[in-house]
């Protein structure tokens, strides 16, 4: 155990975020550095539960009473061991998983949580800092090659785990850089991209293979890759947006959100200079309040928006736990993401009836309507109809899918009903040889997922070329995703 009465006289705290006027004339990361002495008390406030719920809260299994312990005694380099033994990227999932493990956290039952996201994210930032973190090379190789498609989390993970148990893994993305929605769809101000590409030189060294800019069901077909390949990892994410087919969808400004959020990054990083999609002194309207409506929030902030407005067809959630889900389990309560903070103009309960445009087919506003949710429906409320003003208008309504490509077709795997790649207990599709890892198979979810789908993946695939494994095999697909 840490501190034995840390949880009762420390309070708990996270780090400050820069000040709102400061940040959005950058696209640096919105928090300011935290001390590793303030760190290991927060660390200290762990209870070292005889029954630590926050390891079925994170679908990684993370050690976290462990790490937590460490930290607080100062042995940052058993810390990361610890940290590392069941995450692949921890700096990735230190700052952007919603921390379900948090809101299992036995603290939580009746005070503030421990800042496991928070010790996660900086025990692997001291690692890094102190030249803890290095190529594990394998000690042979097998002869066996993988072809992993997509270089999102789930992707990198399954590769990084495959090649470290001495096969030859290539990774191909499509875009011209490595990192899937990592690289283009998280902004900058969340995750600066120096750190995927620190980890990326990692994987290099340790022998991973990376093929970006190639269309793999093009360019490289799907029987290209089964000549070439012993097996194949589907990681292609589930980029397939969901639409709102109401009048004036076709207009000029409006977008998807995954449309818009690359040209940030690549604005962010100095790639381009003026965006091809640009809202800078522009009316924005943007429809959902998940995480990627706020994304496309903070983007427009440093873009120079005029406004933006964000609509939600769901009512306002409560600030305090709902009875619906009780604790360990994770709550839908209002959050404040550090995009809110700099600019909060949420509207709940509306529904979109038709996007307005003007004599050239640019949109220029959006007609809403209030709703209430009545058996089982969102119906409109006669009388609450009104317009807003919109030069951009942003769907971030979530994803329904993977992209139905060539390459799906020409591998002959199953799509189920929910347009999720078929998949069995193994993690494999129904073609020999070909394995299904994150949301491509689960439809769209969290990083943590991702990762935890991409090492039992890995484990799968290593067990399927060799007869056995030793990788870890922390999940199992949900029994709705099986093949029957």
């Amino acid at each position: 155990m840490a501190d034995p009465k840390g949880f009762l006289t420390t309070p708990r705290e996270t780090p400050t975020r820069r000040p709102v006027d400061v940040r959005i004339q950058d696209w640096r990361e919105v928090y300011e550095p935290q001390s590793f002495e303030h760190l290991q008390k927060q660390a200290g406030r762990c209870m070292d539960c005889g029954i630590p719920f926050c390891h079925s809260g994170c679908p990684l299994g993370n050690l976290i009473p462990e790490w937590n312990d460490l930290i607080w005694r100062g042995d940052t380099h058993e810390a990361i061991n610890r940290l590392h033994a069941t995450n692949n990227f921890p700096e990735f999932t230190g700052r952007l998983c919603p921390a379900p493990c948090e809101t299992a956290c036995v603290v939580a039952i009746n005070q503030d949580a421990v800042t496991i996201k928070q010790v996660e994210l900086r025990t692997i930032e001291e690692a890094f800092a102190t030249g803890e973190v290095k190529p594990l090379i394998p000690d042979r190789l097998t002869g066996k090659t993988i072809a992993v498609i997509g270089s999102g989390p789930a992707g990198l993970a399954a590769a990084q785990q495959l090649t470290r148990a001495g096969h030859t893994v290539a990774v191909y993305e499509r875009a011209d850089k490595i990192g899937g929605l990592l690289r283009y769809g998280i902004p900058e101000f969340k995750m600066e991209k120096h750190i995927l590409d620190r980890r990326l030189e990692q994987m290099e060294k340790e022998g991973t293979r990376f093929r970006p800019g190639v269309d793999v069901g093009g360019e490289l077909t799907g029987s290209a890759l089964r000549k070439k390949y012993d097996a194949i990892v589907l990681a292609v994410g589930a980029t397939n947006w969901r639409e709102l087919p109401v009048p004036g969808r076709d207009l000029t400004g409006v977008y998807q959100a995954m449309e818009f959020l690359p040209w940030g990054n690549r604005q962010a990083l100095g790639e381009v200079k003026t965006p091809d999609i640009n809202v800078e002194g522009k009316h924005v309207v943007i429809l959902g309040g998940g995480d990627t409506g706020a994304d496309c929030l903070g983007t427009s902030i440093r873009q120079g928006a005029a406004s933006v407005t964000q609509l939600e067809i769901m009512p306002r959630p409560s600030d305090e736990r709902p009875t619906t889900a009780p604790w360990p389990m994770y709550p839908m309560i209002f959050r404040v993401s550090s995009a809110h903070e700099e600019s909060d103009n949420r509207i709940f309960s509306v529904s979109t009836q038709e996007f307005l445009g003007d004599e050239l087919g640019n949109v220029r506003a959006i007609r809403i309507v209030e709703t209430e949710y009545v058996n089982g429906r969102f119906e409109p409320i006669a009388g609450s109809e009104k317009e807003i003003p919109a030069d951009f208008v942003f769907l971030a309504m979530g994803f329904t899918g993977p992209e139905q490509s060539p390459l799906l077709t020409q591998l002959e795997v199953q799509i189920d009903d929910r347009g999720n790649i078929v998949r069995d207990k193994n993690f494999a599709a129904n073609d020999d040889g070909v394995f299904v890892a994150g949301d491509a198979g689960r439809g769209q979810s969290l990083i943590v997922w991702a990762i935890a789908e991409g090492r039992s993946a890995a484990s799968a695939v290593d067990r399927y070329l060799t007869g056995d494994t030793q990788l870890p095999y922390p999940i199992e697909p949900t029994t709705r995703q099986l093949m029957v």
